[in-house]
């Protein structure tokens, strides 16, 4: 009987000791040494991507915001503010029902086949509204202009890039908008696009939160 008290101590022992090592190892360390290095090489990733815009953080590269108006009384979708350039849509963003406290923005696909009645209508309605809101004096949008990520949400509802064509098609209305010349706004677009990952990975691209906050400094200088 001592010696099956003994060696269950010393048992229970050594594992109190393993357990107390494990813990200093792998939840403080560890954790130490990777934060020191990320906030040391890549303190900017490790830190959400963050954009900052007079002085305070205005959002994340990595996640797309929406350009809207307030909801007026009665709406239950808010009206784009076409004095923005506009990223994708997002239908794919999911609903928060599991806690209605709170208004989560839940990333996620349509999860829709490509003839399914709803993503087809969504499509047909995003083409046109894109048509109608870019289309300005002197300046008529075909909708053979309109492209893919004009009318299609990302699989996470998030992207924060659009495509340069899709950029460039808001031009004429942007400028309108604020009052700035038509080239001034094509530059902007033109240095904010961004080529291939690698010369080779992916498509060129436009990081709208940039590019907009780029589009308020132009409109403050002029």
């Amino acid at each position: 009987m001592n010696n099956s008290v003994a060696n269950t101590a010393r048992l229970l022992g050594a594992g109190l000791r393993a357990l107390l090592a494990l813990t200093l190892v792998t939840g403080v360390l560890y954790p130490l040494v990777v934060t020191g290095i990320a906030q040391g090489l890549f303190s900017g990733k490790a830190n959400g991507s963050e954009i900052e815009a007079d002085g305070r953080v205005v959002g994340s590269s990595l996640i797309g915001q929406s350009y809207n108006l307030p909801l007026e009384e009665g709406q239950e979708t808010a009206a784009p503010d076409l004095k923005w350039f506009q990223g994708r849509p997002q239908n794919g963003l999911g609903t928060n029902s599991a806690n209605t406290r709170y208004q989560l923005i839940l990333s996620g696909a349509t999860n829709r086949s490509g003839d399914n009645e709803d993503l087809v209508q969504w499509v047909k309605d995003a083409k046109a509204a894109v048509v109608k809101d870019n289309s300005v004096a002197g300046c008529t949008v075909k909708p053979s202009e309109v492209p893919a990520d004009a009318v299609t949400s990302s699989g996470s509802g998030l992207d924060p890039h659009i495509s340069p064509e899709y950029a460039k098609i808001q031009v004429h209305r942007v400028a309108e908008k604020n009052g700035l010349p038509v080239a001034e706004v094509h530059k902007l677009v033109d240095d904010h696009t961004e080529g291939r990952t690698l010369g080779f990975i992916g498509e060129p691209r436009v990081n709208v939160l940039r590019l907009n906050i780029a589009l308020k400094e132009l409109v403050a200088r002029s």
